[in-house]
Parts: C-alpha cells; structure tokens; sequence
C-alpha cells in the first residue's frame, strides 16, 4: 500500500476509535475524562506519525463527526479543549526544536505548555461561566477550581507523554508494520 494512503487510512482507524471513546464518554459517566483524554491523545500520535497538516484535518474532522454524533456536546467541547492543547504542545515542539541556541529548552517547553493549558483552560471557564459559577460564588472557590485545573494539567500531561512514550512506542511497529 502506498505511504500516503497507508496514513490515511490509519488516521481513519484512530478517528473511528476516538469517536468510540468520545460516545461510551457518554454511556459510562464514571469514566469520562478518562475516556475524553484517551480521544484526544489520538490527535497526538496522528500529528507524530502523519504530519501537521492531516493532524490538523483529524483534529477538525473529530469535532465534526463528534458534533454529529455524540449526544452530549458539552463531552466534544472538552475534546476540543483536550486535542487543541496537544495540538499546540506539538507546534511548541517543533518551535523550540528549531530554536538551537535557546538555552534551558526543557523548562521554556514546560512553561509554554503551562501557558498553554491555561489560556484553553481559563477561556473554558469563562465562556462557560454561568454553566459552572453561580453569581454569588467566591473568589476563593474560584482559585479552588483554577488550583484543581492545574493538578488536572499535570496528570494530563504526563498520562500523555506516558502514552506517547511507553504505550504508542511499543504497538506502534504492529500498527504500522
């Protein structure tokens, strides 16, 4: 098969699987988030294994079909949220990958991903602020909630890295043979 149309039928098996995740999302409540992030972390290893620019049409294309598709639209929110972060952690890499006489290039990586999640996270909060936040509720609740976003982006980020290291590292050769 050739190369190109080996990739996309690849991109196409990682979209069928996200659109499973993002619906059992729906069907078992408990695991969620869990499952979200696991839809999201396929816009990663596309944007690894094909390129930017099916990356990007995978990434869209999952919003699309997850609006038709998935009865809960809040769920495809957050997928979005979750897949535009990896997204651009993925451009911050190759930004900072090009940039040779940068020095500490590790924690300018970290730091812009922490810039990252949080632009996403606090637009998130604020577009949905009447959904979340009463009108009465405190400040001090409100940095409870931006605290417990930051203890979510850690664990995120390095279930992330652990899936694109460990687990995607190792099943890659049988998937892509």
């Amino acid at each position: 098969m050739h190369v190109t149309a080996k990739k996309l039928v690849m991109s196409g098996m990682f979209l069928a699987v996200s659109m499973i995740c993002m619906m059992l999302g729906s069907v078992i409540q408990t695991n969620t988030l869990f499952l979200l992030a696991a839809a999201s972390y396929f816009v990663g290893i596309v944007l690894r294994e094909c390129g930017g620019k099916l990356g990007v049409a995978f990434y869209v294309a999952a919003i699309l079909l997850g609006w038709m598709l998935v009865p809960e639209k809040l769920y495809v929110g957050s997928y979005a949220a979750m897949g535009l972060y990896i997204l651009l952690e993925d451009r911050l890499w190759d930004f900072l990958g090009k940039k040779e006489t940068l020095s500490n290039r590790r924690t300018w990586f970290f730091f812009g991903k922490w810039l990252i999640f949080n632009l996403i996270y606090l637009s998130s909060l604020a577009g949905m602020h009447a959904l979340i936040f009463d009108s009465e509720t405190s400040w001090l609740f409100r940095i409870g909630v931006w605290a417990a976003g930051q203890v979510l982006f850690f664990l995120y980020d390095r279930a992330y890295g652990y899936v694109q290291e460990q687990v995607w590292g190792k099943i890659r050769g049988r998937i892509l043979g």
